[in-house]
C-alpha cells in the first residue's frame, strides 16, 4: 500500500461529494470507529498488564501469545474494514511464521516490528475514534434535522424554535433548508478528510516497514525471475535440445549411407523432417510460455480469450480497459489466468469460470472465478505461489479466496505505477 493510493479529499464538486458512494462507505465506519476504539482499549489494558504480571511464573506466556494473536487479527480484521470503508488497500506485513516449538513462535511474534505496530493503531483508535464519532454523528444529525424542516412544517404547520428564529413559515424553513443543505456539503467533505486522515494513519501504522517490504518484494521477484531461468533451461534441455539432437543423428547416419542406401537415407530424412516440426512446435510452446506474441500484437482481451478458448471448459472473458496497461502489468495478467486455468483444469472439477480484467483508479484487477471444489491455497513452492512472487515484482497482491465446497476465486490486484 502506497500513501498515493489512499482515499483521495474528493474534487468532484459538493454534490459530487454527497452523492459519491465513498463517502456513504466511510460514514458509517467513522460512527462506529470510536466504539471499537474503547473495546479494544478495554481488552488490551486488561490482557497486557495481566501476561506481562504472569509471565513472572510462567502462566503469562501462553496468555502473552494469546494477547498478540488476538490484537494481530483485530488489525487483520481493520485492514479489510478499512478496504470496504475507505478504498485503502493495505497487505498484512509480518514476517514469515518460523518452524519450531512456543520459544520460536514467541520470537517470531514479539520481534516483528508489525506487531507493535498493530498495537499502536488499536490503541489510537480510541482517541481518534471518539473525535471522528463525534464530528460525523453532529454533522450528519444537524444537517437532516435542518433539512426536514419544511416536512415538519407541513406536518404540523409549525417546526422547531432555533434561539430567537421560529420556524412557523415556508420561508423561514426553505432558509433553514438550504444551510441544512450547506452543512450537508460540509459534512461530506469532512468525512472525506477524516477518512483521508484516518487511511494515512492505517498506512503508516498497519502498512508495516515499508523499506523492509520492498526489499521482499525485490528478493521474492529475483527468486521467481531464477525459478523462471531454470525452468526454461529445463525444458530447452528436455524438450527442443534432444529433438534436435535426435535430428543431427538422424542427418548424419542419412549422410553416411547417401550412396549406398538410398531408401534408409529416404527414410531417415522423413524421420529427421518430422524432428524438425516437433522441436520447432516446442520452441512455438516454449516461447509462448515466456511471453505470448498474441499479448504484444493484440492485448490482453485477444490473449485470455484465446487461452478460454483452449480450456477443458466454458470460459466467460470480460476485459474492460480502455487503455493498455505497461508491459509488465500485462504480462503478469496473462500468467496469473494462464497458471490458475490449469490449476483448475488439473484440481478443481469445475464445469464453468469466467475470467474479469478491470481497470480502477489504482491499477488493473484480474478475477479469475470457477464453481469447483474449492481448496486452492497460497502454499510455498505451489503454483499459486509462484503467482503471487511475480506480482510481488511491482507492488501487486494476490488473493485467494477458496473455501472447501467452493467456489474458488483469484484476484490479483495489479498497481499500473510504480
Amino acid at each position: 500500500m502506497r500513501l498515493k493510493d489512499r482515499v483521495p479529499l474528493g474534487a468532484k464538486g459538493p454534490l459530487g461529494v454527497v452523492v459519491d458512494p465513498m463517502t456513504w462507505r466511510a460514514a458509517p465506519y467513522l460512527l462506529v470507529t470510536g466504539f471499537f476504539g474503547l473495546g479494544w482499549f478495554v481488552v488490551l489494558g486488561l490482557a497486557v498488564p495481566l501476561s506481562l504480571t504472569l509471565a513472572v511464573v510462567w502462566v503469562g506466556v501462553p496468555l502473552m501469545m494469546a494477547t498478540v494473536l488476538i490484537w494481530r487479527g483485530g488489525a487483520m480484521l481493520e485492514r479489510r474494514m478499512l478496504r470496504a470503508a475507505f478504498g485503502v488497500r493495505i497487505a498484512d506485513p509480518y514476517r514469515p511464521r518460523p518452524e519450531g516449538g512456543v520459544g520460536a513462535h514467541l520470537r517470531w511474534l514479539l520481534s516483528d516490528p508489525a506487531t507493535w505496530q498493530d498495537l499502536g493503531y488499536l490503541l489510537m483508535l480510541l482517541p481518534l475514534g471518539a473525535v471522528e464519532v463525534v464530528l460525523t454523528f453532529t454533522g450528519w444529525f444537524t444537517s437532516v434535522m435542518l433539512l426536514i424542516q419544511p416536512l415538519l412544517l407541513a406536518l404540523h404547520g409549525r417546526s422547531e424554535d432555533y434561539d430567537e428564529l421560529v420556524v412557523d413559515d415556508w420561508m423561514s424553513a426553505g432558509l433553514v433548508a438550504f444551510f441544512g443543505a450547506v452543512v450537508l456539503v460540509l459534512t461530506a467533505y469532512l468525512v472525506r478528510g477524516m477518512a483521508w486522515l484516518h487511511g494515512t494513519l492505517a498506512t503508516v501504522l498497519l502498512g508495516g516497514n515499508q523499506e523492509e517490504r520492498l526489499r521482499a518484494s525485490r528478493a521474492r521477484g529475483i527468486d521467481a525471475a531464477e525459478a523462471e531461468r531454470r525452468r526454461i533451461e529445463r525444458d530447452l534441455h528436455d524438450g527442443a535440445q534432444q529433438r534436435l539432437l535426435s535430428v543431427a543423428v538422424d542427418l548424419g547416419r542419412a549422410q553416411s549411407k547417401f550412396d549406398t542406401d538410398p531408401d534408409e537415407v529416404r527414410a531417415l530424412i522423413t524421420q529427421a523432417h518430422a524432428g524438425t516440426k516437433a522441436a520447432i512446435a516446442e520452441l512455438r510452446n516454449l516461447a509462448r510460455g515466456i511471453h505470448p506474441a498474441i499479448l504484444s500484437d493484440r492485448g490482453l482481451d485477444a490473449a485470455l480469450s484465446g487461452l478460454a478458448a483452449r480450456a477443458p471448459i466454458r470460459v466467460d472473458v470480460s476485459v474492460e480497459l480502455e487503455d493498455r496497461p505497461p508491459p509488465a502489468v500485462e504480462s503478469i495478467a496473462y500468467f496469473t489466468v494462464a497458471e490458475t486455468l490449469t490449476n483448475m483444469a488439473k484440481h478443481s472439477g469445475a464445469t464453468e469460470a469466467s475470467v474479469t480484467v478491470i481497470r480502477d483508479h489504482r491499477g488493473v484487477v484480474v478475477d479469475v472465478w470457477d464453481n469447483g471444489i474449492g481448496g486452492a491455497a497460497l502454499s510455498p513452492g505451489g503454483g499459486l505461489s509462484g503467482l503471487a512472487d511475480r506480482a510481488a515484482t511491482i507492488d501487486g497482491v494476490l488473493v485467494v479466496h477458496s473455501p472447501l465446497g467452493g467456489p474458488t476465486l483469484v484476484r490479483a490486484e495489479l498497481p499500473c505505477e510504480w
